[in-house]
């Protein structure tokens, strides 16, 4: 069913929604925009200066231009085609938590156009206070500030969704057979994902969802993929689950192993090569494209290891189609259907539509509000 207008409404083609906002974190497009992009993004967390020219070296590196604004504006192109394409043409918003356009601006633009109800679905596939909980915390002020009434429904996490595992096991594969053919059966396959502070980590998921969730979550997708390379290429490889982008003082224990180190722990031992596979990342954004092609490069390079990194999702028809599929079937979850056809891989259950309560705690404002929740508060909807 088509979208309509009635009496500047939108009349939903996917019941109860009206519309469809994309979430992402956002990033700087120009130079000038690098350091105040850096200081948005570590804003109360005490992250010391010299660490912050550190890390706009990276994007400087680079322009001054990260790719993930542009990422999510083909994205949200791609997903308003496959929602046209399946009749189900609803506005597609988009709003960043840390640079233009703001999740703010966007939501009162909604406001304006007269959205009362939207599915949110977020660049992020894991749950983690960075990776939900803090998304959460800034819908809840962008409707709190809004005019109107208007309500926002995060879909589910999607870690363990075909539309983006399946890619990267194609992914992986086609990684796997551009190492040198003697390298092929030796190699060892790398997941990788943003490292997170170890407390962190503990709390995602909350209690309710017995905690330690993001890396829970992770391990199920390596060991997913993991065996579909195998059955693909006959190939039986070991893998490990590593780290980058570790950012808080040495006194804090983060996630670990670093990919640089442990690739040096690999060669060590005799491990001739290695496939990077980020599956912590939707897209090939800075943390990709420095931390893996440059870095990680650079270090193998040093160290003469092969070594070959799969693609992210991107725009991939699955991952996008995925979309879609999340947005219809949390439509019939609120419709009543309890018996909605749920994708998923792997050994864990599909995520909660609603984070329970205390999930993925904000350690530094405990009581900071945050929409999509049972413990959430209502605002205006």
């Amino acid at each position: 069913m088509p979208a309509s207008r009635s009496g500047g409404a939108t009349v939903s083609a996917a019941p109860p929604y009206d519309a469809l906002l994309l979430v992402s974190f956002g990033g700087p497009e120009r130079p000038d925009d690098v350091l105040p992009f850096l200081e948005n993004v570590t804003r109360g967390r005490g992250v010391p200066p010299d660490r912050l020219t550190e890390v706009a070296s990276h994007y400087h590196a680079f322009s001054g231009h990260s790719p993930i604004n542009d990422q999510c504006r083909a994205l949200a192109a791609a997903v308003r085609d496959d929602l046209a394409a399946a009749g189900i043409p609803l506005p597609v918003y988009w709003g960043n938590r840390n640079w233009s356009p703001y999740l703010e601006d966007t939501v009162a633009t909604m406001a304006a156009d007269g959205i009362r109800r939207a599915a949110c679905f977020v660049t992020s596939a894991y749950s983690s206070y960075s990776g939900c909980r803090q998304y959460r915390e800034d819908l809840f002020a962008a409707v709190a500030g809004a005019p109107g009434a208007l309500r926002l429904d995060r879909l589910r996490h999607y870690f363990n969704h075909p539309g983006f595992v399946v890619p990267f096991i194609d992914a992986t594969a086609r990684a796997l057979a551009t190492l040198s053919p003697e390298h092929q059966d030796e190699a060892r396959l790398l997941f990788v994902t943003h490292s997170i502070p170890a407390a962190m980590n503990e709390a995602s998921g909350g209690p309710a969802g017995g905690g330690a969730a993001y890396v829970r979550q992770h391990r199920d997708v390596a060991m997913t993929v993991a065996a579909a390379v195998a059955s693909a290429t006959g190939r039986v490889l070991s893998h490990d689950l590593v780290y980058c982008l570790r950012s808080g003082p040495p006194r804090v224990p983060w996630l670990e192993p670093d990919v640089n180190d442990h690739l040096r722990q690999l060669h060590a031992t005799g491990t001739p090569a290695g496939v990077l596979v980020p599956i912590g990342f939707v897209s090939d954004h800075m943390e990709v494209i420095f931390d893996l092609d440059t870095e990680a490069a650079t270090t193998a390079r040093e160290l003469g290891m092969g070594l070959a990194r799969a693609a992210t999702p991107g725009v991939d028809p699955r991952f996008v189609a995925m979309v879609r599929d999340l947005l219809l079937e949390r439509s019939r979850i609120e419709r009543g259907d309890a018996a909605a056809d749920r994708a998923v891989t792997g050994a864990l259950p599909p995520s909660w539509d609603s984070c329970p309560a205390d999930c993925c705690r904000n350690a530094r404002d405990p009581s900071r509000p945050a929409l999509c929740g049972l413990d959430s508060p209502m605002v205006r909807t």
